[in-house]
């Protein structure tokens, strides 16, 4: 049994003594003084008792046996697979275009739109002649460009040789590095090749056979007709007559 103490606290009818390290202990007379530290403690108690329940229902709190809850590994596990199922839907899954129509795609000039290059200033292309020496196509203007490499058509050569007037070149132009016979023998029409297939680039329009498609082009590099056919194009006399002027 507790002996009291100097000032006469201390244990009575047999009660054990209080820990030392809770100081002196006064319980005072009116128990509202105490109100503040309840609410205190209340709290405390409702902050545990909440804390507790969520760990309960997540499956989080210990077992019976003392052993780690088996719910922890199984969270960490299914947040893993998420992400990565999560990260491969992104890679795989198929993206819809931005918009809601289809993007329209504008095709090459062809043989239905000859006039594309009219009006338009020649590009500036060097051509090669029969010892394989560059020859500036520019430095040949004004002239009659006339594309046989799908066909010789010396006829039509022919006849455009005779309708160009004085200070027209007549220019025959094939493909690779092959120059073409001379279609009229000691005439004014100069025979080239074309190894880059620039000018019939330019033009847009495939080579057809038996067909010579030819251009006029005055003496500042403008094309002013561009003829798809030769053998159909009618008299080009007045437009030859134009590029000199």
């Amino acid at each position: 049994m507790g002996m009291p103490d100097a000032e006469g606290h201390g244990p009575s009818d047999g009660l054990p003594d209080l820990p030392p390290e809770w100081g002196r202990v006064v319980v005072p007379d009116d128990a509202s003084a105490l109100a503040e530290e309840a609410e205190q403690l209340r709290r405390e108690l409702r902050r545990r008792a909440s804390g507790a329940r969520r760990r309960q229902r997540l499956g989080l709190t210990p077992r019976a046996d003392g052993r780690p809850p088996l719910a922890l590994p199984v969270l960490i596990l299914v947040v893993a697979l998420l992400t990565t199922i999560g990260g491969l839907l992104a890679v795989t899954w198929p993206r819809s275009p931005r918009g809601t129509e289809r993007p329209s795609v504008l095709p090459y000039p062809s043989t239905a739109s000859p006039g594309t290059l009219t009006g338009r200033p020649l590009p500036a292309l060097d051509l090669v002649d029969a010892g394989q020496s560059p020859v500036p196509l520019r430095r040949l203007l004004p002239a009659m460009i006339i594309l046989v490499d799908a066909c010789a058509c010396a006829e039509q050569v022919a006849a455009a040789a005779a309708a160009a007037p004085a200070g027209v070149s007549v220019v025959t132009v094939t493909g690779g590095r092959t120059v073409g016979p001379d279609p009229v023998p000691g005439g004014p029409v100069r025979a080239l090749a074309d190894p880059a297939g620039g000018v019939r680039a330019a033009l847009h329009l495939d080579p057809r056979p038996d067909t010579a498609t030819a251009l006029l082009v005055d003496r500042s590099g403008t094309v002013q007709r561009v003829i798809p056919d030769l053998a159909i194009a009618g008299d080009y006399r007045a437009d030859l007559a134009r590029l000199v002027r």
